[in-house]
């Protein structure tokens, strides 16, 4: 168990957020010679469940980089696997640049962030993992050359290219002290080569994020490369029974490339779980990161976080199992929401407004309530709260109240 003071963590990064650093901290260290140490004595675990869903029973969530959704739909491999599944045609980021988008898609919100800075969310704030292990859920993370189970330095780098193989703001989970502070969750944030050996062993989650290398997911490279990996990951998955066992995967990217244009991206739902009828069709309904999480709460019946995730769209092939409506997005909202700044918050780069919004908890959509361990956390709390049941979310030209976009 590796510990470090805050002034290592301050040099393993350009920059460090304003919010306090948790003070429990653990597995920081970024020198070679106390990660290779670390290595030897890291512990992984790969906790099992059977949790009936609605309309899958496991989904894995592929997340590739900044590509525009045109150059990512035509790259030929994404294509192929959009031709096994359904091509989401109406899919966004919420921001840029890629950290707060990682963040949103556990946590129901990126809390101003603008940055990719080594940035720590209060414990105080619940995620997606928090809604899971209260319905007894598996999840773990898997991310390709993170160099030990629960690892949250700034980055590893190969030690021979000296490429910025894993990075911890490609890891939404780490991202969120409320995570961090447990050893039972941190050693759930694994290597990639953990999922061959959960794979083999029988014990892979029922929810899972993939997170490829820096090189992998079209980061330092290419939508070329990234199309390359991800089906040369996923299709030998598709026909395998220890995998395909009413198997939802999500594949999708963080943001666009193009900040001058809606931050539209790619997304592919395959597996089992799809309908055969539904193979090798598109889906225009809106959808963005917090549709990740809205999925999984009405797949599985879980409450919610209060936060964006309520009114998000649930994908239509989960919603016509579980009886969810979808909306649609004013086309006269739409065009003036870009998705390519933030909001003003806690983690912008120069908040004027540094307070964490308070969870919504009057809020209940489809029947689902907040969940009662946010409800608990924030009840009393006098923080102002912007979140509202629908999918027109703000952005950073279209902030919530006291909430303004700054530089």
């Amino acid at each position: 168990m590796m510990y470090t003071s805050a002034a290592l963590l301050l040099a393993a990064a350009s920059s460090v957020s304003a919010a306090a650093v948790s003070a429990s901290l653990q597995y920081t260290a970024t020198a070679t010679s106390a990660v290779l140490a670390a290595q030897a004595t890291a512990k992984s675990s790969s906790p099992v469940s059977f949790v009936k869903g609605k309309a899958f029973d496991r989904l894995a969530i592929i997340w590739l980089e900044n590509t525009d959704f045109t150059l990512a739909a035509g790259d030929p491999n994404l294509a192929f696997l959009a031709n096994k599944g359904i091509k989401l045609t109406n899919n966004f980021g919420v921001t840029h640049p890629s950290e707060p988008n990682y963040a949103a898609a556990i946590g129901g919100d990126y809390f101003g962030m603008n940055n990719d800075n080594l940035n720590y969310i209060n414990s105080n704030i619940s995620t997606v993992i928090d809604l899971l292990e209260g319905a007894g859920i598996s999840w773990a993370e898997y991310q390709e050359d993170m160099p030990y189970a629960g690892y949250e330095g700034f980055a590893w780098l190969n030690e021979e290219t000296q490429a910025n193989d894993y990075v911890r703001k490609h890891n939404p989970a780490v991202l969120y002290d409320q995570n961090t502070k447990s050893l039972q969750r941190l050693e759930q944030m694994k290597n990639l080569t953990s999922f061959y050996e959960d794979l083999a062993a029988n014990t892979l989650p029922q929810w899972m994020f993939i997170t490829p290398n820096m090189t992998s997911d079209g980061h330092d490279s290419s939508v070329t490369v990234a199309g390359s990996w991800t089906r040369n990951f996923v299709e030998p998955l598709l026909d395998d029974e220890r995998f395909m066992n009413n198997t939802l995967v999500l594949i999708t990217f963080d943001e666009n490339s193009s900040y001058s244009i809606q931050n539209q991206i790619l997304g592919i739902l395959l597996g089992d779980a799809v309908p055969s009828e539904l193979v090798g069709t598109s889906d225009n309904n809106f959808y963005n990161h917090y549709s990740e999480i809205s999925t999984v709460e009405a797949n599985w019946g879980l409450p919610t976080l209060g936060r964006w995730d309520v009114g998000a769209n649930v994908y239509q092939v989960v919603a016509d199992k579980t009886g969810d409506s979808l909306r649609t997005y004013d086309a006269g909202n739409m065009a003036k929401h870009f998705y390519n700044l933030s909001y003003d918050g806690v983690f912008n780069s120069a908040p004027s407004f540094p307070v964490y919004p308070k969870p919504n908890l009057c809020l209940e959509h489809a029947g689902r309530k907040v969940a009662q361990s946010v409800q608990q956390k924030w009840y009393g709390n006098k923080n102002p709260s912007y979140y509202k049941d629908t999918i027109e979310v703000n952005d950073g030209l279209n902030p919530p109240a006291q909430y303004g976009f700054t530089n």
